[in-house]
C-alpha cells in the first residue's frame, strides 16, 4: 500500500506544480497584455490636448488595437480551415487590419487628424473591397460601428453626416443589393461566420461601453474640479471678506486718527487761547488792584464778568482733566449702582450759582429710588455738561426741567430747557461732529468739548445721547442708562 501511494502522491505534486506554472504564466501574459494595451492607449497623448480629447483618443486607440488583433486572427483562422481560398482573396482579408495598424502609427506619431480621416475613409472602403473580392466574412455589422464612432469622434457636423451616409450606403449595398458571394463564410465555416457577427456586435457594445465609461469618468472629474473650484471660490471669498474687514478696519482707524488729530488741534487751541485769555485777564486785574489803579465801583462792576469767566474756565478745566483721565485710564472704569435723583441733586449744588446768576428756575422731576448702572463720576460729568449747556442757552427767568423715564431694561434721563432752540443745520453739526459750539443767551462762550465727552462716556457705559430741538421752543437733551437688573439677567 505504501509503495503504490508514493507514485500517486508524486503525480499529484507534479500536477499541482504544472497548474501553478500555468497560472503564473497566464498571469504574466495577462499583465504583459495589459501593459501593452495601456501603452497603445497613450499613443498621441500630449499636454496640449485637454482631458476630454485625451479620453476620446484612448478609446480610439484601444478599439483600433483590438480591430488589429481580430483583423489578423480571422484571416489566419480562415486560411487554416479553408486552404482552397485563393491567395488574393485571403490577402484582401488582411486589409482592415492594415488600416488599424496605419491608424495606430499615425496616432503614435501625433497625427491625430490624419488618423481619423484614414479610419473613417479607409476602413469602410477596405471592408467593401473584401466583400467585392467575393468573400462574405459576415462583418457587415461593422458599418454600424463606424457610424456610431463617427458621431462620437468627429467634431464637424459635415464630416459626421458624410461618415454616417458612407457607412450606411456601404452596408445597404453589400448586405441587401449584393447578397450573393462566391465565398460565403456561413457555408465554409458557420461557426466562424457566427463568431464574426458576434464579434461585430461585441465591438459595438464595447465601443459604447468605453464611451459611456470615459464620459462618466470625465463628468466625475468635472464635478470634482467644480467642487474644488467652489471650495477655492469660498476660500477666495473668505479671504476677500477678511481683506474687506481689514480695509474697513483701516478706514475706521484712519478716521479715528483724523478725528484724534482734529481733537488734538482743537485742544491746543483751547489751551492756548480759551484758558490763557481768562488767566491773563485775571492777572491784569489783580495787578491793577495791587497798584491801586482800580476803584471799588469798577471792581464791583467787573465781578459778574470775572465770575462768568471763572465758571467757564473751571468747567473747561474739569472737562479737560476728565478727558485726559479717560484717555489714560480707559480700562479703569468703575461701574456701580447709583441713585439717579441723588446724582442730579449733587450736580445742581455745583451749578446753582451759575443758574442763580441768570435767574433760571431748575425743576428736578427725577423720581427717587431709581438706580442706574454706570461709572458714577462719568455720569456726573455728563449731567453737569448737559445742565450747564441748558443754563447757557436758556434766557433769563427761563425754566429747566430735569427728569427720567423708566423702561424695562434702561432709564432715560432728560434735560429740557425753554431756551432759544437749535436750528436743523446746527443740530446736524452737533450730531455729526466731535466739536461744536456757539455763544449762549448772555454771550457765554464754549468749546464743544463737553458734548464730545458726554457721547464718549455714554458709549463706554452702554448708553447714547439723543437731542431734540426746535427753534424758539427750547431743546431736550436725553441719555440712556442701563438698569442693574439687566446685567444680572
Amino acid at each position: 500500500m505504501e509503495i503504490t501511494a508514493q507514485p500517486s502522491r508524486h503525480r499529484q505534486e507534479e500536477r499541482s506544480i504544472s497548474a501553478f506554472r500555468l497560472k503564473s504564466l497566464s498571469l504574466k501574459l495577462k499583465n504583459r497584455f495589459l501593459q501593452l494595451l495601456n501603452k497603445v492607449r497613450l499613443f498621441g497623448m500630449s499636454h496640449t490636448i485637454d482631458e476630454y480629447e485625451q479620453r476620446k483618443l484612448g478609446i480610439f486607440n484601444q478599439l483600433n488595437f483590438f480591430q488589429l488583433l481580430t483583423g489578423v486572427l480571422i484571416p489566419l483562422l480562415l486560411l487554416v480551415n479553408h486552404k482552397h481560398i485563393p491567395l488574393t482573396v485571403w490577402s484582401v482579408a488582411f486589409l482592415p487590419a492594415m488600416v488599424s495598424a496605419v491608424v495606430l502609427y499615425l496616432n503614435y506619431t501625433f497625427r491625430k487628424e490624419a488618423a481619423l480621416i484614414c479610419y473613417f475613409l479607409l476602413y469602410p472602403f477596405v471592408t467593401c473591397v473584401v466583400y467585392m473580392s467575393g468573400l462574405n466574412p459576415g462583418t457587415d455589422l461593422f458599418f454600424i460601428l463606424y457610424g456610431i464612432l463617427a458621431v462620437f469622434f468627429l467634431q464637424d457636423l459635415g464630416y459626421i453626416i458624410f461618415a454616417l451616409c458612407y457607412s450606411l450606403v456601404s452596408y445597404f449595398l453589400l448586405s441587401v443589393v449584393l447578397d450573393h458571394y462566391r465565398y460565403e463564410l456561413k457555408d465554409l465555416n458557420h461557426g466562424l461566420y457566427l463568431f464574426n457577427h458576434a464579434l461585430a456586435l461585441g465591438f459595438i457594445f464595447y465601443g459604447l461601453f468605453l464611451i459611456k465609461k470615459e464620459n462618466s469618468g470625465y463628468q466625475y472629474n468635472i464635478l470634482g474640479h467644480n467642487r474644488k473650484l467652489i471650495a477655492k471660490k469660498e476660500q477666495i471669498e473668505t479671504q476677500a471678506n477678511k481683506l474687506k474687514e481689514s480695509s474697513l478696519l483701516l478706514e475706521k482707524q484712519a478716521a479715528e486718527m483724523a478725528e484724534l488729530n482734529t481733537m488734538k488741534n482743537k485742544l491746543f487751541s483751547v489751551i492756548s487761547h480759551d484758558l490763557k485769555a481768562p488767566m491773563y485777564a485775571l492777572r491784569n486785574l489783580f495787578e491793577d488792584i495791587h497798584h491801586k489803579k482800580v476803584s471799588a465801583d469798577i471792581l464791583k462792576n467787573a465781578v459778574p464778568d470775572i465770575l462768568k469767566d471763572l465758571n467757564y474756565t473751571v468747567g473747561l478745566m474739569e472737562n479737560l482733566l476728565q478727558w485726559a483721565k479717560s484717555q489714560m485710564q480707559t480700562s479703569m472704569m468703575r461701574p456701580q449702582e447709583f441713585e439717579v435723583a441723588q446724582t442730579v441733586d449733587e450736580v445742581l449744588q455745583i451749578l446753582q450759582l451759575q443758574a442763580k446768576a441768570k435767574e433760571i428756575n431748575i425743576i428736578n422731576d427725577s423720581k427717587t429710588g431709581v438706580t442706574g448702572y454706570a461709572d458714577k463720576d462719568m455720569m456726573n460729568l455728563v449731567l453737569r455738561n448737559l445742565i450747564s449747556n441748558a443754563i447757557k442757552f436758556t434766557p433769563r427767568n427761563g425754566d429747566i426741567h430735569i427728569g427720567l423715564h423708566e423702561h424695562d431694561t434702561f432709564i432715560e434721563v432728560y434735560v429740557q430747557d425753554s431756551g432759544c432752540g437749535i436750528s436743523p443745520e446746527a443740530l446736524d453739526k452737533i450730531n455729526g461732529s466731535g466739536f461744536y459750539t456757539t455763544r449762549g443767551t448772555d454771550s457765554e462762550t464754549g468749546t464743544g468739548l463737553g458734548l464730545m465727552l458726554c457721547r464718549e462716556f455714554l458709549a463706554k457705559n452702554g448708553g447714547h445721547l439723543h437731542v431734540e430741538s426746535e427753534v424758539g421752543n427750547g431743546s431736550v437733551f436725553s441719555f440712556t442708562l442701563l438698569k442693574p437688573n439687566t446685567l444680572k439677567a
